[in-house]
């Protein structure tokens, strides 16, 4: 079973007055770095967002027009990889506790289902899961229809498993003060 994965780096982080998320540094590597490793597992990584150096080799891409929202970017990723795969995963940047355990679980959760994504500590889900990639190309949305939609307007009928976190896995950074009390 194959497994690629995008990383979303390219949203406009306007609660961190527009940093560059990807790039911001958290225990000594940036954002982007911590996503990569979590993704240790995937035979291909593309990061949709603005190329930077890194340590390890990934395609960089982005959507057409900037800032359609995760779905839009999740599609143009899936869209960049060389091979297609059986599943694929999807991980925000900002979410620097996802480890390469982390994607083990979401994919032994997913089996024999049409995905799995973690959830946070409330139970809400997060941009961290894996899809069963024939799945994600049978719901697939116009190139129109996925600008500004809505994840969740995306996977609403598939069957999905909510992953729980382990610590501190299930949060994201959406602002100074969430990188503060990380």
């Amino acid at each position: 079973m194959s497994f690629a994965a995008i990383v979303l780096a390219g949203g406009r982080a306007v609660r961190m007055d527009g940093a560059d998320k990807a790039s911001v540094e958290h225990d000594g590597r940036s954002l982007l770095e911590h996503a990569i490793e979590a993704l240790l597992d995937a035979d291909e990584v593309v990061v949709v967002g603005e190329p930077v150096p890194t340590t390890r080799p990934v395609t960089f891409c982005r959507e057409s027009p900037r800032y359609g929202g995760p779905v839009a970017a999740l599609l143009t990723g899936y869209d960049a990889l060389v091979d297609r795969p059986s599943t694929v995963g999807v991980l925000a940047v900002d979410m620097p506790r996802v480890t390469p355990w982390t994607f083990r679980r979401l994919r032994e959760a997913a089996a024999g289902r049409d995905g799995a994504f973690l959830t946070d500590a409330d139970g809400r889900r997060q941009l961290a899961g894996v899809l069963d990639a024939a799945r994600l190309a049978g719901i697939r949305p116009d190139h129109e229809g996925q600008h500004g939609m809505p994840m969740h307007r995306l996977l609403e009928g598939l069957d999905l498993a909510d992953v729980a976190p382990e610590g501190d896995e299930g949060r994201d950074v959406d602002s100074w003060a969430d990188l503060r009390d990380l």
